[in-house]
């Protein structure tokens, strides 16, 4: 039988990739990859060169891609138990090779040798780059160890992957396995239409009556937000809070506590192997922020800023709730008097919305709003390989060609990972002929699907989460750099890879930009002004919490990885005691489902998001100045950030595009935490 994920293809040819082709294929690549590497290194040349060294690397970095990345993004987006042995059974060996290529000594000598050769002078910026971060890798992969101890690094790095692994799979299969079925509809009462619609469809797909709730974000989101009910509230809250941990209705399923002790045991080792005090110092190492010290003073210094506002916010929610006969806040009740306070003070709300951003629409728009600032068109695709039946597919056009394209799966379902995100499918590539490979990439999400004959609507937060991913999917299309390592995402460091991201946000709260997103599924109808300003006057309803809420995430995680000896509840303990205005109750375990640092690229790192907020709210303070539209402004965007990738550092980028270092003043003025805008 033939294997499709050892063939050259397009784009994945999603339906004939099976469980049975995973792991024959990825070690049919892994074999041909070392025979390779050894022919490769058997007869160096008097002196390595970019062709002779760096793209035969490239060519075989491509073939392993390809053969991984599609079985990688269905695990996460059609898992199933067949395929996930499949995936997982790959991954020490995925991790062993890595750690091969990482630790190959005449593979290191012979980048070393084109580093110190006169022929590296003549190489372009992107080129000298993509090597100087070559031999930084080589050192952090421990090629300066000692052979035991380069073993020892070997044994580390492939059980944590496997230990990644299963804290996102404990988390998908504790996610899916609480259920609450309703067959009273006054229990459920508060919720919008859409949300009892999506519950009864919940219902309907398991053959039962009524209405059922699970723990997918859009049914969870709505429970907290809009249920009059505060014992159901309390339920759905306990059972979301304490997934895959030793507390809640399935206590000790799952239990994601002991893979979290042992994966920042592995850390810490792996850190002191390779020279660092601990692992927050190693994942420096690779980042935009020059020390611990730092990102410390960076985020106590915007925790300090923020408090005052969310002890303001939170004395308001307080004050509500009790004028509403809840004498006593509590963690399940924040969400439903905070949209009760927020409707009540601008007569708004995120569901009375939702009929003005219907997907399609939204799209438009989006794109819209991409070409007028970038210059490019995007065109859907009608026919090609689905993984299923709500994928489609994007082409980004310059000058009537296309650039690049993307894959967009946005609903929430069964068997897919919870949460948002961009992923590279394919990487922009000059290949050994001239031609330019073009980049294609994923862009996942989890809303709230179409019900019945209406289309899909999102609510402003979900247009804001498209927009966010959609600018991580235009810098990866988007590039100029035709060498993989550097092309797109790759190679950027990581507290600038939210950047582009998060300054695509922006265009979601600018009357311009909502012109364009916006109209009624009915009537075409845009937003009505009355609306707007309301939703306008409501931005920044509640940011001091909001802030707050996310220092404390970005405190914890930075130092649980800048210290030992703590466990992660107590290092998390320590930094509600300091930053926290209203801490959760005992058995909340946030620390389990916080895949972002325990299953996803975030370690050490999460506090990137507030760092690239920085970066993204002053980068956009330039398209205040100069208009939100303005196409020469978006071109130096482009041609700057966007187009660059990983080809210099993301410092001199962004002085390149804002003629300065970033100042935090603009973020604290769009959040709303300045003095002028508290009084």
């Amino acid at each position: 039988m033939s294997n499709p994920l050892l063939h050259a293809y397009d784009l994945p040819p999603f339906s004939q990739i099976k469980p049975e082709h995973v792991r024959p294929a990825i070690e049919q690549v892994i074999a041909d990859s070392r025979e390779q590497l050894q022919q490769l290194l058997a007869k160096p040349p008097a002196q390595w060169t970019w062709a002779t060294l760096i793209e035969p690397l490239d060519e075989m970095g491509e073939r392993l891609s390809r053969a991984w990345s599609p079985v990688s993004h269905l695990n996460a987006v059609m898992n199933s138990p067949e395929l996930r042995e499949a995936h997982d059974s790959c991954l020490p060996l995925l991790s062993q090779f890595s750690t091969e290529m990482g630790q190959n000594q005449a593979l290191y000598n012979a980048y070393r040798q084109l580093a110190d050769s006169d022929a590296y002078h003549e190489l372009d910026a992107a080129q000298q780059t993509i090597i100087q971060h070559a031999l930084r890798d080589f050192r952090l992969s421990g090629i300066a160890l000692p052979a035991e101890q380069q073993k020892r690094y070997g044994e580390l790095k492939m059980r944590l992957s496997e230990l990644q692994s299963r804290f996102s799979n404990q988390l998908m299969d504790a996610t899916q396995a609480w259920t609450r079925h309703v067959t009273d509809v006054s229990e459920l009462a508060g919720l919008p239409e859409s949300a009892l619609a999506q519950a009864r469809q919940a219902a309907e797909a398991r053959d039962l009556d009524g209405w059922l709730i699970t723990l997918e974000f859009p049914s969870y989101y709505a429970v907290m937000t809009y249920a009059d009910n505060a014992d159901l509230r309390r339920e759905v809250y306990t059972a979301y809070c304490t997934r895959a941990s030793d507390q809640g209705p399935h206590a000790g399923q799952n239990d994601n506590g002991p893979v979290i002790a042992e994966i920042l045991q592995l850390r810490q080792e792996l850190a002191s192997l390779l020279g660092y005090a601990n692992y927050a110092e190693l994942s420096l190492a690779t980042k935009m922020a020059d020390s611990t010290d730092q990102v410390l003073g960076f985020l106590r210094d915007l925790a300090g800023r923020s408090r005052p506002y969310a002890e303001a916010d939170l004395q308001a929610l307080r004050e509500f709730a009790a004028s509403r006969g809840c004498s006593e806040l509590q963690s399940w009740d924040t969400g439903y008097y905070a949209e009760q306070l927020r409707q009540h003070r601008y007569a708004i709300s995120q569901e009375e919305l939702r009929p003005w951003f219907p997907v399609d629409r939204v799209l438009q728009g989006m794109f819209t709003t991409a070409g007028r600032l970038f210059g490019v068109e995007l065109r859907e695709v009608a026919e090609f390989d689905r993984w299923h039946p709500e994928a489609r597919l994007f082409e980004v056009v310059e000058g009537g060609r296309v650039i690049g394209r993307f894959f967009l799966d946005l609903y929430a379902r069964s068997n897919k990972r919870g949460g948002a995100w961009m992923d590279g499918a394919r990487d922009r590539r000059r290949l050994p002929g001239g031609e330019v490979q073009l980049p294609v990439a994923y862009l996942v999400c989890n809303f709230t699907p179409a019900v019945g004959d209406r289309p899909a609507l999102l609510t402003h937060d979900e247009v804001t989460t498209l927009f966010h991913e959609f600018g991580h999917g235009l810098h990866h299309l988007l590039t100029r750099v035709d060498y993989p390592a550097a092309s797109g995402i790759n190679g950027v460091a990581w507290d600038a890879v939210e950047l582009p991201s998060q300054f695509m946000e922006n265009w979601c709260w600018e009357p311009e930009g909502l012109a364009l997103i916006s109209g009624h599924h009915e009537t075409g109808e845009p937003l009505p002004a009355d609306l707007l300003e309301k939703m306008l006057a409501a931005k920044n309803f509640q940011s001091g919490l909001a802030m707050l809420r996310q220092i404390e995430f970005s405190l914890f995680d930075f130092e649980l990885h800048a210290q030992s000896g703590r466990s992660a509840r107590e290092v998390l303990q320590a930094v509600r005691e300091e930053v926290s205005v209203m801490p959760p109750p005992s058995f909340n375990r946030f620390e389990n489902g916080f895949a972002h640092i325990f299953a996803g690229g975030y370690a050490a790192g999460y506090y990137s998001y507030k760092w690239a907020e920085v970066l993204s709210a002053d980068a956009f303070s330039r398209f205040e100045d100069e208009g939100i539209f303005n196409a020469e402004t978006g071109r130096s965007f482009r041609d700057n950030i966007l187009a660059r990738g990983g080809s210099r550092e993301p410092m001199e980028l962004f002085i390149a595009f804002r003629g300065r270092e970033p100042s935090v003043e603009a973020l604290l003025r769009h959040s709303g935490l300045t003095q002028e805008q508290a009084a």
